[in-house]
């Protein structure tokens, strides 16, 4: 069986209620007609039947209007067992009147004459019909009709053939009439009544949440009349204004909200709605700025004119929103998407927009784009942190500020890059703008307690001589400041067009260098590393070379860059570590120095791939010595001296290179025991004409000595810079004047050709000067 509607119970009480109050109405007609008929008949008809058909009929009557009276409003609320015993006490009542009228045909048609007849014909049609209004209760209906139709078919048997047959049949059909008809109407009855409950509770929910809304809401619900007076002025929207409801009821909307307009309305937002509602036009989100209290507010009014039944215009309807904090929101929304957070500063993709709009009247109004990189700015961020590198950035952003004219637009393109776009100005007001920055960027900036030293590298590109759209102007910027990096850094640069043909080689030289790891076209070549204290070679560093088979030979300095910019320097890496470790094998113990990049030591698999080149390979892990520069350990993005520390447990030596050229290596020195410092051949280049770079050889070699690590100069090219490094106890020297790199095939000559200067009659062994240093110098 289905589940129970829960609305039965309110629908058969709706129903029994309703035939109640008919029933007044009902039993009055029903005394009226048969006290009428028996003042009809009294002269033919039998008076004893007309006394019990009057007084009958009045006695049931006056108990059904007595009950109806009594219980017509007690109904409603009365349980399911009270209302049912109402039905079936209806359904009884009204039996008892047909039943009486059932008697009514017969016993006045059968002796009448053809005048009375024609009366009791019609009363008893009539009676039937009474089917229709004695109320929406089907059975009831029937209780009444059903016996008056019995009397009358009863009736017909007085007749004489054949108008018993054709009366009969008319009974019949209207008898089916009045029930198929009542069946429906009793139907619809319960459906009306079903619907009307239906609305009730919703109206009942509608009303409790409108309660709830406008207790519990933000917004508030707002009602006007015609003229658009406040009928209806709810405590929110009152509070809203700062006054009480008093003040606002009765008003014209418009006019309390034009009281409280910014500025006399500048932007029509008051006057739109007044529009709207003159013209009688629906108020779809209408958005004002409203000044409350002295602090600026945003409301939204959404409303819909109603009308009456009639079709007359009634006012206006509608909900009100103070939507000041989601205006805010999107104000600050709008901002981060168009500003760097950080500085302050347009973000990229606000700078593009404006560089696009700048290129497209570049022919009428010049622009002039400056692109500019931090110098060293990742090693004061791997070194203090992330926290003094944002506030270095907000300095320097604050400085591009000042220094920029107040119409251009500085913005921060990302990391340490930034970018001010110029308009109305062309090359010589954006170069001397560039240099300035490029002078004071490159003063000391004071955070917090440290006094930090960076630099600028500026690239120029001007519209329209430059390009005109805006892609390429950017590129062509982009590209003077790589040119500027490449030149040195700390200085500005200006797009030129041989620029372009820098960048067409760069990359047609980074294209052919994959082809040539691929063909085999790379070399190492070995250059020796002397121990001086009895010149031998202790081993080779490996140097990379390529043979171009257009170009012949290329430089290292050109294509190592190149390399390191692509990432395409770890499969070089990867390679040249492979290749100078099969080399080594045939070397007789001496060792092997490989140069390793810092995109290609951060790798996490950085270490595993030394070891299982070592494992493939078979050399023995103490004749590796992997040359790393002072950049990798500023990077505090991963495990530095935890990787060092594992490759050294291993037995794999480790060397400092170009030891003396970065920031801050020294604190390194005492956290992780290197193998060898190598000083950078700078140092050795002006070691005769430069006494403080004698003292800085000098210095690393103590320091070294008593860290119990071994120091190799590089660059040595002649006697004098051999001479001097002997007097400052340098353990290891390399360059040409012990010999160039070879390739592995010219090792075997080059090793029975190494020079011995210790064995020059002018070398001779001098006394020591002190206990640290035994110096040895060239006799005159």
């Amino acid at each position: 069986m289905g589940k129970p509607d829960r609305h039965e119970t309110p629908i058969l009480a709706a129903l029994v209620h309703e035939t109640v109050v008919v029933a007044n109405y009902s039993s009055i007609a029903h005394v009226a007609i048969a006290l009428s008929m028996s003042v009809f008949f009294w002269q033919s008809a039998p008076k004893p039947y007309l006394i019990f058909l009057a007084a009958a009929m009045s006695v049931t009557n006056a108990v059904t209007i007595a009950l109806a009276i009594k219980f017509k409003d007690a109904i409603p609320q009365s349980s399911p067992s009270t209302i049912e015993r109402g039905r079936r006490f209806a359904i009884g009542l009204a039996f008892t009147v047909g039943a009486i009228w059932s008697t009514m045909p017969y016993a006045l048609f059968k002796d009448a004459d053809g005048g009375h007849q024609q009366i009791v014909i019609a009363t008893a049609a009539g009676l039937v019909s009474d089917a229709f209004v004695v109320g929406p209760l089907l059975a009831v209906s029937m209780a009444l009709v059903i016996p008056i139709v019995a009397g009358s078919a009863i009736t017909l048997c007085v007749l004489q053939p054949p108008y018993f047959e054709y009366i009969s049949v008319l009974l019949a059909i209207y008898a089916i009439f009045v029930f198929a008809s009542q069946r429906r109407l009793a139907r619809y009855a319960r459906e009306r009544i079903h619907d009307r409950l239906l609305v009730a509770e919703q109206g009942q929910t509608i009303a409790l949440l409108l309660n709830d809304f406008e207790e519990g809401a933000s917004d508030w619900l707002w009602e006007t009349d015609v003229e658009g007076r406040l009928r209806h002025a709810p405590a929110r929207m009152a509070a809203a204004l700062g006054c009480r409801i008093e003040d606002i009821q009765g008003q014209v909307l418009v006019a309390v909200l034009a009281r409280h307009t910014r500025g006399g309305d500048p932007d029509g937002t008051v006057a739109a709605v007044a529009r709207a509602m003159a013209g009688r036009d629906a108020l779809q989100a209408a958005t004002l700025a409203l000044r409350i209290e002295g602090i600026d507010r945003w409301w939204t009014l959404n409303g819909k004119p109603y009308f009456s039944l009639g079709g007359e215009f009634r006012g206006y309807r509608g909900v009100g929103s103070d939507v000041t904090r989601d205006r805010e929101a999107e104000l600050r929304i709008g901002y981060i998407a168009t500003h760097d957070v950080l500085t302050g500063l347009s973000n990229r993709a606000a700078f593009q927009d404006a560089l696009a709009t700048a290129c497209e009247s570049a022919d009428t109004c010049a622009a002039a784009l400056l692109c500019i990189d931090l110098d060293g700015f990742k090693a004061v961020n791997d070194r203090y942190g992330h926290g003094t590198g944002d506030m270095l950035l907000v300095s320097v952003a604050k400085l591009l500020q000042e220094l920029a004219p107040r119409d251009a637009m500085v913005s921060r393109l990302g990391g340490d890059e930034f970018a001010i776009l110029l308009t109305g100005q062309g090359r010589g007001e954006a170069e001397a703008l560039a240099t300035a920055l490029v002078a004071r960027v490159g003063m000391p900036f004071r955070i917090e307690t440290e006094l930090l030293a960076i630099g600028a590298s500026v690239g120029v590109a001007v519209a329209p001589e430059d390009a005109t759209d805006a892609a390429k102007l950017l590129a062509r910027a982009d590209l003077a400041l790589y040119s500027a990096k490449q030149a040195g850094k700390g200085r500005a640069e200006h797009y030129d067009v041989m620029l372009d043909e820098r960048l067409a080689r760069r990359r047609r030289l980074d294209r052919d260098m994959r082809q040539a790891l691929t063909d085999g076209g790379f070399e190492l070549h070995y250059q020796p590393q002397i121990r001086l204290s009895d010149e031998s070679v202790k081993g080779f560093e490996a140097l990379l070379r390529w043979h171009h088979d257009a170009e012949g030979w290329i430089s290292p300095a050109e294509i190592i860059p190149i390399a390191e910019a692509t990432g395409f320097i770890v499969e070089i890496g990867r390679w040249a570590l492979h290749k100078a470790c099969v080399d080594a094998l045939a070397w007789q113990g001496r060792r092997v120095a490989v140069n390793i990049s810092s995109n290609h030591f951060k790798l996490p698999d950085f270490v595993e791939n030394v070891f299982e080149v070592l494992d493939v390979t078979g050399l023995s892990p103490q004749l590796l010595e992997i040359e790393i520069t002072e950049s990798i350990l500023l990077d505090r993005s991963y495990d530095v001296l935890g990787n060092l520390a594992r490759l050294r447990v291993r037995g794999v030596r480790i060397a400092l290179d170009d030891f003396g050229t970065g920031y801050s290596s020294l604190s390194y020195l005492t956290s992780f025991s290197f193998d060898t410092i190598k000083i950078d051949q700078s140092f050795i280049r002006n070691l005769r004409d430069r006494p403080e770079s004698a003292a800085v050889v000098e210095a690393v070699t103590l320091m070294a000595r008593a860290l119990s690590m071994e120091v190799t100069a590089e660059g040595v090219e002649d006697v004098e810079q051999l001479n001097l490094l002997l007097s400052k106890r340098c353990d290891n020297v390399q360059g040409y004047l012990y010999g160039r790199a070879q390739p592995l095939c010219a090792l075997p000559q080059t090793l029975l050709q190494i020079p011995q200067y210790r064995q020059d009659a002018r070398w001779v062994e001098m006394p020591a000067v002190d206990d640290l240093n035994a110096r040895v110098v060239r006799s005159a």
